[in-house]
């Protein structure tokens, strides 16, 4: 066995200040090993198997960079060496959640800018590999620390180009690195479409009475799981063949020639999901732009980008092939970001066509942006600008399957949302390695869930906790974003419901809340605007991590409602300087009596509090705000943030 170190030493490495270095690996058995860090030395000896663990006292944060050195002793004649390179000490947060938190900058808004201005040398990147797993895995591989610039956020991982660093991980790590001036470490390890417990593990999953049925259901039902695999694969297997792509029908209609289509075609405007553009089902759909291409670029290559295709495209130019990405190429199709070369020869100066037929078999589909990334330029000239694609195009349907769903796969081996498969296979590694605090968005997978989510959320902050040995580690979560149709009439929603068991583990310690019911798209469950979301999160770490009293961290939240007649009083926290109205009137407030109904009330700020009314509710009992999947909700503090959704009982 020659020496070796874990998986998360690698160059570029952010160590944990105020904490002990703890440094560990293989070598051969019984070998005495020598840890160097900045003057400071400690030395240990393997075990048996080869396994060995070394501590280096805790160290304050410096923005100097020094070498992390391994060395043993083999025998008299000769020593193992390895250098970790570029090692600073500052703070280190993990990044973690389903596809919000996954979403990477290259999609996130202003893109294209934020992009070309991330030069920050003092903040680290780690993506953690996607992996499932039914046991813990011992350790990493085929990562890398990665130095925080526009090439490697757009590269978390090695080598693949095509995954982007986590957006709310990147602008919560900027926001804390200009505050603090500390070396900023970020692990990003998140998994889209993935419920809480997953990321659980077994020990926490059992720790609370009321969440440790998930794991014994689990258990009891893992004997038929390779039964009902099969049959899920047979069901799965027959929309399979309901919605593969039998053939290319548009090009034999000729809707990817020069020529227009007869009769003319409807128009969309892109980036858009069709599904929510009058086009609700699944199934095949083309879409045409007529551009004019400057003379100067007649006859050069050019550049096309169309954004993400959900799920698979084949793009067209003047009439040729110029691309394609099926899920078949890559399981990221859907939110890959499609650049395509466009050979000269097709290039002339005037009318050009573009085509692009997408194929979507489930979910969503279409055309999905960002519109910065929808755009046509020529590398050669740098003097004329892109032309930008999205905007109006033309659409013509070759195929509906209607409203495409399967049913969900059964828990087992290979399942991201089996109960710790994600724990075992991207967390076990990452615990013996100090973290200063994690941040979480997560929640839309356990939505149909929410009574359990008010026990499974707070037993996951504290297993996380156990497995960290830290009972204060820092723990910034996203409430869920507003998302689908607008309602005109008060009424239940699991959404809100979901919301209302999120903003519940704020009773636990060294927790905050960064509310984005403002900042969602109804129309897209993965809103652009990750800014907002990073730099709210960045106010409750500001604020209660790091003792910035002068940062505002948090929107209003209630804190009690008392009774007055008709009339209720709402008082809140972090007012921060007073309450403010976006809009002509308060919007989002309702009431009920004893029946339980809720009607719209009327709303108006009082000083530092909310009184509301309703002429159809004489007697208020309960009182809400923002309940609803997507509310319309404009109340906010001095400092800019929403305030939070709740519903609550009048005193």
């Amino acid at each position: 066995m020659v020496l070796s170190l874990a998986g998360i030493f690698t160059d570029h490495l952010v160590l944990q200040r105020d904490a002990v270095i703890a440094v560990w690996g293989k070598a051969p058995a019984h070998a005495v090993i020598t840890v160097a860090f900045r003057g400071v030395r400690a030395t240990t000896q393997a075990k048996a198997d080869g396994c060995w663990r070394a501590e280096l006292p805790a160290m304050a944060a410096s923005t100097e960079a020094a070498d992390l050195t391994v060395s043993v002793q083999e025998d008299p004649t000769g020593q193992t060496r390895l250098v970790c390179r570029d090692v600073l000490v500052g703070d280190v947060w993990l990044c973690s959640g389903q596809s919000n938190m996954e979403w990477s900058v290259a999609m996130a808004r202003n893109a294209e800018q934020e992009l070309a201005a991330a030069d920050f040398p003092l903040i680290r990147l780690l993506s953690v590999p996607k992996r499932v797993a039914d046991q813990p895995v011992a350790d990493l591989s085929g990562t890398a620390w990665l130095v925080c610039s526009g090439a490697t956020l757009e590269k978390a991982l090695p080598g693949d180009s095509s995954v982007g660093f986590s957006a709310v991980g990147y602008f919560f790590g900027r926001e804390l690195q200009r505050h603090l001036g500390v070396p900023i470490g970020l692990i990003n390890a998140s998994w889209g479409g993935t419920v809480a417990e997953t990321w659980m593990s077994p020990q926490g999953l059992g720790a609370d009475p009321q969440v440790r049925s998930i794991w014994e259901d689990y258990q009891r039902d893992f004997p038929r799981w390779k039964e009902r695999e099969a049959q899920w694969k047979q069901e799965m297997d027959a929309i399979a063949v309901r919605t593969s792509d039998t053939g290319n029908l548009g090009l034999g209609r000729g809707w990817a020639a020069m020529e227009e289509p007869s009769p003319p075609w409807p128009e969309m405007t892109l980036p858009a999901n069709w599904r929510t553009e009058g086009l609700d089902f699944n199934g095949i759909v083309w879409f045409r732009k007529t551009v004019d291409v400057p003379a100067a670029w007649a006859g050069h290559d050019l550049q096309l980008g169309i954004g993400s295709a959900d799920k698979s495209d084949i793009t067209y130019f003047n009439g040729e092939q110029v691309g394609s990405v099926t899920m078949r190429d890559r399981p990221d199709a859907w939110c890959y970001l499609r650049v395509y070369r466009v050979p000269g020869a097709l290039v002339k100066a005037g009318r050009n066509v573009i085509a692009v037929r997408v194929h979507c078999d489930r979910f969503d589909a279409g055309l999905r942006g960002p519109a910065k990334a929808m755009a046509l330029s020529c590398p050669q000239d740098s003097h004329t600008p892109a032309i930008r694609l999205d905007g109006p195009w033309k659409y013509a349907v070759e195929a509906n399957y209607g409203i495409v769903t399967g049913p969900p796969q059964p828990l087992g081996p290979g399942n991201p949302n089996a109960p710790a498969a994600l724990f075992n296979g991207m967390l076990a590694p990452l615990t013996n390695f100090p973290i200063r605090g994690a941040i979480w968005y997560q929640g839309e997978s356990n939505a149909d869930r929410p009574a359990q989510y008010q026990h499974l959320f707070p037993a996951l902050i504290r297993d996380w906790r156990r497995l960290w040995h830290n009972d204060r580690l820092a723990f910034y979560f996203v409430q869920l974003a507003n998302y689908m149709a607008t309602r005109d009439v008060p009424g239940p929603s699991q959404w809100a419901e979901l919301r209302e068991a999120q903003a519940m583990a704020l009773a636990l310690p060294h927790t905050g809340m960064a509310v984005a019911i403002d900042i969602g798209d109804g129309g897209d469950i993965h809103p652009r605007n990750k800014q907002d979301v990073g730099l709210r999160l960045a106010r409750s770490a500001l604020y209660n991590t790091y003792g910035q009293k002068n940062i505002v961290p948090s929107g209003p939240l209630f804190r009690a409602a008392r009774r007055q007649g008709r009339r209720v009083s709402i008082a809140w926290d972090h007012v921060n300087g007073g309450l403010i109205c976006r809009g002509d009137k308060l919007e989002g407030f309702a009431l009920a009596g004893a029946d339980g109904i809720f009607a719209w009330a009327k709303a108006q700020i009082e000083g530092e509090e909310v009184v509301v009314h309703s002429d159809s509710v004489a007697e208020p009992r309960t009182v809400s705000y923002a309940w609803a999947d997507n509310p319309r909700c404009n109340l906010y503090n001095a400092a800019g943030l929403p305030a939070a959704p709740f519903r609550a009982k009048v005193s």
